[in-house]
């Protein structure tokens, strides 16, 4: 269902939390708003002119009502005592208002567009440096909603909530003055109906906008249907359910149509009562006006500059309901994202020149390392796991599934610390080393290769950014790779699409194999790098493969135990503990060894 909301055109848009604005929030809100100090001068001069804008639109009623006065006669003498010059004083507020406008709203875009871009780049650099345990705990929609939903919600607050608060609060407070000052009596017969009226009117609303979204979520749902039965005719058609996805489909309409009608019945009652009482209420203050007028309490045009200024204070007296609902929004995106720039990063250092400070010349050893994941604290994936891979050895990492294998991978490439135990390099600790200098030196090949949407080209300038198209044509030729990519028709420039969806799995693992070539590593991990192939794409892969390790240290993770006889060293580890170790004809020489059970198991298969 959660799909079908995200995945529909139709689907109601994704309400953001609301958080509590209390304190805390709004310390917050002040940490995140510290973006703004590079742009205070014309954030400082946004709202100096948005004040005088506010302000200046207050003078509006007032010179209408003179206006007024003026044509009826009753305009009492000063500077403004003519139509004319009040119709060109109206002309020069409507100028001035429209001047301010324009540099207030030019300069708190400007503001709110750079500070954004500010917090941006921030939240995206703290994301790219933050540890694998993080990633482990979070969904990819989560974090992207946060760089995209939460930050446009702060964006929307800078630009247009922020200031529509101000200018209310302004108009609200001037306005009521004013009312006081034209009519005493007025305000307090207004004061007595509009607030009664505001609140219902909000409260109301609200319940027609939940109706409403329900409706639109029952709407996405029955998309989802038809989306999901098209996808899946094949299947529809083969069990014969064309009729039961009919009527699923009906049931689900009918809902929609149910919804919609209760909806538009307390549509039609909020629209009745909003033209039977907020009418009335004008009727009652223009009614109660007139006999004022009458008795020469006040004048024509005071009444007209009253009635101007309720519908100023009215109006915003109904807009803060709907301005705190967003500024709730606002804390709530901020609580977010400030989350995220708390958190702890990776001692990364962003930069694109790949220097290499200490060298690794490719020995791994590990002391009786234990693991396990901080999400899994109960699960202990390594224990006391001790072998040894020296410069340009092979070693092979068996076993079943679930016994450790990927997680000797992630531990080499300090996406994770050891719980217990010592990792060293070279014979030097792990931790000793500036993390961009092991990740530089490290190179892995998954079983499940990810490329990027962009080119070939592109993929494998991955592995080295500032590789020139010489060397990545060198790289592509020992992955056994540009004989199929000079076939495509743009060659080195066709696009992958999305994840490399256009490109088999051979295809995607020899680029895979070209990127980590051009990255020329001090150490290599093959991780079931030829599982999920076929015969012939293997063979081709397995050539790229014995090219890519040459005079490298090589961790080699794998099922199929006929791709690692010829290794140095061979490692079994099951449940996370090494339960043997040795060469292919040593282990399969042991009696009751668990390599040899598991190569007996495969020739049977």
């Amino acid at each position: 269902m959660a799909r079908a909301r995200l995945n529909s055109g139709n689907a109601a848009e994704e309400e953001l939390p609301k958080a509590k604005i209390n304190r805390q929030s709004l310390q917050n809100l002040i940490k995140l708003l510290s973006y703004l100090r590079p742009y205070r001068v014309k954030f400082g001069l946004g709202f100096f002119f948005l004040l005088l804008s506010s302000i200046s639109s207050l003078a509006f009623p007032a010179a209408m009502g003179k206006l007024i006065d003026a044509a009826t006669g009753t305009l009492s003498e000063g500077i403004l005592d003519n139509i004319n010059s009040i119709a060109i004083a109206l002309m020069a507020i409507l100028l001035v208002q429209a001047v301010f406008s324009f540099f207030r709203i030019l300069w708190f875009v400007e503001v709110a567009e750079k500070t954004l871009a500010d917090i941006r780049k921030a939240t995206y650099a703290k994301l790219i440096t933050l540890p694998m345990r993080f990633f482990a705990q979070r969904r990819v929609g989560e974090l992207n909603s946060r760089i995209s939903a939460d930050l446009s919600q702060i964006q929307d607050s800078i630009t247009t909530t922020l200031a529509e608060i101000i200018r209310q609060i302004v108009v609200f407070i001037g306005g009521t003055i004013a009312l006081s000052l034209v009519s005493g009596k007025l305000t307090l017969m207004m004061l007595s109906i509009l607030p009664v009226l505001v609140v219902v009117a909000v409260v109301f609303g609200r319940f027609i906008r939940k109706l409403s979204r329900q409706a639109q979520d029952k709407l996405a749902d029955s998309n989802t249907i038809v989306e999901e039965t098209l996808q899946g005719i094949a299947n529809v058609k083969a069990f014969v359910n064309e009729a039961y996805e009919v009527i699923r489909y009906k049931r689900s309409i009918d809902e929609v149509v149910k919804l919609a009608l209760r909806g538009a019945k307390y549509r039609g009652a909020f629209a009745s009562f909003i033209i039977f009482c907020l009418f009335g209420s004008i009727v009652a203050v223009v009614w109660y006006g007139s006999n004022l007028v009458s008795q020469g309490l006040i004048t024509v045009g005071g009444l007209t500059t009253f009635i101007l200024y309720a519908t100023f204070v009215g109006a915003a007296m109904g807009s803060f309901a709907e301005l705190y609902a967003q500024l709730q929004k606002t804390v709530g995106a901020t609580e977010r994202v400030i989350e995220l720039l708390n958190e702890d990063n990776e001692a990364i250092t962003l930069t694109e020149t790949r220097t290499i400070k200490n060298k690794i010349s490719g020995t791994i050893d590990f002391q009786g390392v234990g693991f396990y994941y901080p999400s899994r604290k109960e699960v202990q994936v390594l224990n006391d796991v001790s072998f040894k891979a020296n410069a340009g050895e092979r070693v092979a990492v068996v076993g079943p599934s679930g016994a450790g294998k990927s997680t000797i991978a992630s531990l080499i490439l300090r996406f994770y610390e050891p719980t217990q135990g010592t990792l060293l390099f070279d014979g030097i600790p792990s931790d000793a080393y500036n993390l961009n200098d092991i990740r530089n030196q490290v190179a892995i090949v998954p079983q499940d290769v990810l490329l990027f949407g962009g080119s070939i080209l592109e993929n494998i300038q991955y592995g080295k950014t500032d590789a020139t198209e010489a060397e990545v044509i060198q790289a592509a030729q020992r992955a056994n790779a540009h004989e199929f990519i000079t076939g495509f028709p743009e060659g080195y420039s066709t696009l992958v699409g999305e994840r490399g969806i256009k490109l088999s799995g051979g295809q995607r693992q020899r680029i895979a194999i070209a990127r980590a070539l051009l990255k020329d590593p001090a150490i290599l991990i093959l991780d079931e790098a030829t599982s999920s192939l076929d015969s012939e794409s293997e063979r081709l892969v397995q050539e790229a493969l014995e090219e890519l390790m040459k005079n490298r240290t090589s961790i080699i993770i794998a099922h199929r135990l006929s791709t690692i006889r010829e290794a140095d060293r061979i490692v079994v580890i099951d449940k996370g503990k090494v339960l043997e170790s040795g060469t292919h004809a040593q282990l399969i020489a042991q009696e009751n060894g668990l390599y040899k059970y598991l190569s007996e198991l495969q020739l049977e298969g």
